[in-house]
């Protein structure tokens, strides 16, 4: 783009009739400026003017006609002189048709004056309609078929095309047209083996950068997009399938992804089949699956099972359907079976019992030196996950170092039998006690309400224990509490247990077989020192051996026969001090002391490990964790919470520890952060509904379906078949 000034003096007027006009000079100014697109050749006109003060080129151009019209069109629409360098004079546009330009004689355009405001000034353009321009008139050229240098013939059908377009969108025809084959040359090409109808939408696409993508239509789009080497239609014909999946069409897209290595799509085929598990495992086309998926998804800590003993009998059930090609994959899927997730009874019985079991030496090793292994004293090592003492009885709880002598990649829980995490009551912004209870479902990495408690309760102790969920102790915004009662997941209902002695908040709960301990806690005049036994059985409550501290907002946990009570306050501050119970002796005993003080922190124990999580010392809420090693005696240093929190509920959950809401010293927090023990890392976690502080936290052997007011139903959450997708 070229800039000038434009002189504002008149020209002298002509006749309307007369096609030439005597000669006058242009006088170039800086009274008024004019920019115009000109072409490259336009500098022979400027080059005849020395008056030109400025010149600045930037982009595009027109026909120089348009140009010389803009420069030399007066008011009345007459036509002024041009004066050439060489006497010639231009004074209409067929002067310059008649070849006057071809004798003009410029100069270079690196002899310009250039007048600038600013050394060194620039400007960069950028025309980002520019592509778009182009592809509408390329894509108005197909449709008028102009230009077009190249037919495509398919199945008997010609699609006009530009051979360029074509080259720069897809590699196929890139190497086509680029490598000497002998298509360079040729006009038409035909294409064999290739369906026409989706050819022509894929050309359609790229010229139009749009493509409608159907159940009549995608298995073609993938299969010619595939030969065609367009991977962005490849993609988005998976993205699309992956809406369309349901547990009857689950295993065929499961071999057509196989075929045509469709791997987003298989990913998102495994997602949903390890969600829907319980549904496809029983559906007709479940056996036609390959033993490499299926493998793939029975690893999965996913899979959503009811029991582990599911997980056995799919296995035989798809090798008991072709039995002569499958045997030989027996004892690979076997060890995707978590043995010490699997019912004891179920292990003896069912599992030994099995043809396929006893043909395998492999496989009774695997059984034997587990159970060998669980047996060895030494090997007796807290198991890797959050047992609590339910009926829930599995070959973990049997002999725990099952667990610890899984190898690696079968030695976690599957999520859907996990259990679940609980958080009832507390207190939050309004300042009043909650009786609502939420469940964190780990598969789901979602929260969900299940019924409220009988009374409000904040700095509540929560346990789990014989298969319940009991809430015991608080203050309902009243009075402080010593009512207690329990969860039955089964029929979704809480029920009334008997009353403790003493009524309190900031009390403490675990439990330890079939008994519950409630320890320390407060009111308003007292910190207690004393501890109270819950008899499940009986429910009966009785006096034990008081700690040597008295200790409100106290935190305590199981490891092994032992109850350990950790920190809280005694009246005065917050402590630091830690003592261990032993039920057999009714006796307290000093441990090793933490790092620092802390009342109102979350403990929990992980892997044999007790952690205290957050609190608040005599000043303000925590940040910092410590776990304590029983057999060494000793606390270590954690990694940092991203906020502090007092008033943490804590607990375990797959093998990380989880906190959940508190206060920061601002906020009542609905946060919540997990903690990897390997990575030493806190990461961020789904929040819970409420923001809540002095809530009971525990974690339970529940099934999520047990806790949902609907039943779990099969493709939830698929789209409807028969839909489209627009790219």
């Amino acid at each position: 783009m070229w800039t000038f000034n434009r002189s504002t003096a008149e020209a002298p007027t002509m006749p309307s009739s007369s096609n030439t006009l005597p000669a006058s000079s242009i006088s170039i100014n800086t009274t008024s400026t004019v920019t115009l697109h000109m072409p490259v050749y336009a500098k022979a006109i400027f080059g005849s003017f020395p008056s030109v003060q400025q010149v600045r080129v930037e982009n595009g151009e027109r026909c120089l006609i348009e140009a010389m019209d803009e420069l030399n069109k007066n008011e009345k629409g007459l036509y002024r002189p041009v004066r050439l360098e060489n006497g010639d004079q231009i004074s209409t546009t067929d002067d310059v048709l008649n070849g006057k330009l071809a004798r003009v004689s410029y100069t270079p355009f690196e002899e310009f004056e250039l007048v600038s405001n600013s050394k060194g000034s620039c400007m960069e353009y950028e025309n980002q309609e520019q592509s778009s321009k182009i592809m509408e008139q390329m894509r108005i050229l197909r449709q008028t078929e102009e230009l077009c240098d190249v037919e495509l013939l398919v199945a008997g059908s010609v699609i006009r095309a530009h051979r360029y377009i074509l080259a720069a969108a897809s590699p196929y025809f890139k190497a086509m047209f680029t490598n000497g084959m002998v298509e360079m040359k040729k006009l038409t090409i035909e294409l064999q083996d290739i369906p026409e109808e989706s050819v022509r939408i894929i050309v359609d696409y790229i010229y139009t950068d749009k493509i409608a993508i159907t159940m009549n239509n995608v298995h073609q789009l993938i299969f010619t997009a595939t030969v065609l080497q367009m991977d962005v239609i490849v993609v988005a014909c998976q993205q699309f399938l992956a809406t369309m999946i349901t547990s009857h069409n689950c295993m065929s897209l499961y071999h057509f992804s196989d075929i045509y290595n469709c791997t987003n799509l298989i990913s998102s085929i495994e997602d949903f089949a390890s969600s829907q598990f319980r549904c496809i495992r029983k559906s007709p086309e479940f056996n036609s699956i390959s033993f490499h998926h299926l493998k793939s998804l029975l690893n999965r800590s996913d899979l959503n099972v009811s029991e582990e003993q599911d997980v056995f009998e799919t296995i035989v059930q798809w090798v008991s359907s072709n039995p002569r090609d499958r045997q030989h994959h027996f004892v690979q899927l076997f060890k995707t079976l978590r043995l010490h997730l699997v019912g004891w009874n179920f292990l003896c019985e069912a599992v030994n019992s099995n043809s396929y079991v006893k043909n395998s030496q492999e496989c009774r090793e695997i059984i034997s030196a587990m159970v060998l292994d669980a047996m060895t004293p030494s090997k007796r090592k807290h198991p890797e996950s959050n047992h609590e003492n339910t009926s829930e009885y599995s070959a973990s709880m049997a002999c725990p170092s099952l667990t610890a002598s899984s190898s690696s990649s079968t030695s976690t829980f599957r999520k859907s039998v996990a259990g679940a995490i609980f958080c009832a009551g507390g207190r939050g912004k309004a300042g009043g006690p909650f009786s609502s209870v939420e469940a964190y479902d780990w598969r789901r990495n979602q929260w969900i309400e299940v019924p409220d408690m009988m009374s409000q309760r904040r700095h509540v102790g929560v346990v789990s224990a014989n298969g319940n969920l009991y809430a015991i102790g608080g203050h309902d915004g009243t009075a402080h509490l010593a009512t207690a009662e329990a969860f039955q997941p089964s029929i979704r209902q809480w029920k009334r247990i008997a009353s403790m002695k003493t009524a309190r908040r900031g009390i403490a709960v675990a439990s330890i077989e079939n008994v519950i301990y409630a320890v320390g806690g407060l009111d308003d005049t007292t910190c207690y020192k004393t501890v109270e036994r819950y008899d499940i059985e009986e429910d009966e409550w009785s006096t034990v051996a008081d700690m040597d501290v008295q200790r409100g907002g106290v935190g305590v946990a199981v490891i092994g026969r032992y109850l350990f009570a950790i920190g809280g306050n005694d009246g005065t501050s917050s402590l630091e001090t830690c003592e261990r119970f032993d039920p057999m002796i009714d006796k307290w005993k000093r441990i090793a002391s933490m790092k620092n003080r802390r009342a109102g922190s979350g403990v929990c124990v992980l892997d044999g490990y007790l952690y205290a999580i957050g609190g608040f010392d005599d000043n303000a809420p925590l940040e910092t964790c410590e776990r304590y090693d029983p057999d060494a005696d000793k606390w270590i240093t954690l990694d940092k919470m991203s906020s502090p929190r007092g008033g943490v509920g804590v607990a375990a959950l797959g093998g990380k520890v989880y906190a959940i809401g508190g206060h920061d010293g601002s906020d009542y927090l609905n946060t919540v952060e997990c903690y990897d023990p390997i990575a030493n890392r806190w990461q961020p976690a789904a929040e819970i509904k409420e923001c809540r502080a002095g809530a009971g936290v525990a974690w339970a052997n529940v099934r999520m379906h047990q806790l949902s007011r609907t039943p779990e139903k099969c493709d939830s959450g698929c789209a409807p078949s028969g839909g489209s997708y627009c790219i």
